[in-house]
């Protein structure tokens, strides 16, 4: 029996082109070997391969001139907010100009758009929708206060010191200008709804979530981030607040029960109620619950403030 000489390094542990197999002396013959797997037209894989999503996702574009890496499977690739529901997903999302021929390979999700300037770009070795894009495009996929939630990941400011970016993903005006441009896409209604929502400050989806669960209940808009003294760059801040009512609230991550940030937590709860608010601190409990108890509590807050501003009393719940 003629002995199998295994894959070249470069090929033995992810998905790769005919191109690159024949770059690597493979012949036709060695490809139909038992050690490796046919994923569709000009791809293959080692038949051990554990499946990795960029890896497939770079294979893919690779071998699909003129198409990008778009949807769900780009918001993945860029660590984006998701859903729970979509957060794992293994889909592989493939986009083309309307211009070609579909994408029709097996297990892909293909997809024919206009694309303007500037929504794709190259990454890594991967042809991808840019993150403004694949918001876009998630547009017909997401319920509104979702799409809302990602849209807001985009607009925040980063801390430079904690990720090592100084401008936001994109902003508000060149988002408007985007979805102008695609006045017939398939979403575009829910796209514009969510740009009417969106507001910068709002540093986790949760924070998302709660502000519009107030909305929604016909609670004021609270300020986002509001620093408790604006002249000083050391002040704590409030998630979400009420200046003129002095409610300070906090949304409280599962980072927050490390030591080190419950004592920061404390102190900046207690420089609030030091200085006549009432703070509000809510956590996962709260959004399981779809904050629903917690915008009773608010608003009962909110009439007692109204009727004496100088109280100041704790309000938790669980």
């Amino acid at each position: 029996m003629q002995s199998l000489h295994p894959l070249p390094m470069q090929l033995a542990s992810k998905p790769f082109t005919v191109e690159k197999a024949r770059s690597a002396g493979l012949t036709r013959s060695r490809l139909r070997r038992n050690d490796v797997a046919h994923v569709g037209r000009g791809l293959y894989r080692p038949s051990t391969w554990d499946f990795d999503l960029e890896d497939a996702a770079r294979a893919l574009s690779e071998a699909t001139p003129g198409a990008w890496i778009s949807h769900i499977t780009a918001a993945r690739l860029r660590n984006s907010w998701l859903p729970a529901w979509l957060s794992d997903s293994v889909e592989l999302h493939l986009s083309k100009p309307k211009a070609l021929p579909g994408a029709r390979r097996k297990g892909i999700h293909g997809h024919r758009v206009l694309v303007g300037p500037g929504e794709v770009e190259f990454v890594d070795g991967i042809w991808l929708s840019t993150r403004a894009r694949t918001w876009l495009d998630m547009a017909r996929m997401l319920p509104l206060h979702d799409l809302v939630a990602m849209g807001d990941e985009l607009i925040r400011l980063p801390r430079p010191g904690l990720e090592g970016r100084e401008q936001p993903y994109a902003c508000l005006d060149s988002l408007r200008a985007m979805v102008a441009r695609h006045p017939n896409f398939q979403g575009v209604v829910r796209a514009r709804q969510a740009l009417d929502l969106m507001r910068v400050g709002a540093d986790s989806p949760p924070e998302t979530f709660l502000r519009l669960a107030m909305l929604d209940a016909n609670l004021p808009e609270p300020e986002l981030q509001l620093s408790l003294r604006p002249d000083d760059p050391r002040s704590p801040s409030a998630d979400l607040a009420f200046r003129r009512r002095r409610v300070a609230i906090q949304y409280d991550g599962a980072h927050h029960l490390q030591e080190p940030q419950r004592l920061s937590d404390r102190r900046r709860d207690k420089a609030f109620e030091a200085a006549g608010w009432s703070v509000i601190i809510l956590d996962k409990a709260d959004l399981d619950d779809r904050f629903t108890t917690a915008v009773k509590g608010i608003k009962r807050v909110l009439k007692k403030s109204a009727v004496d501003p100088a109280a100041a009393s704790g309000f938790a719940t669980a």
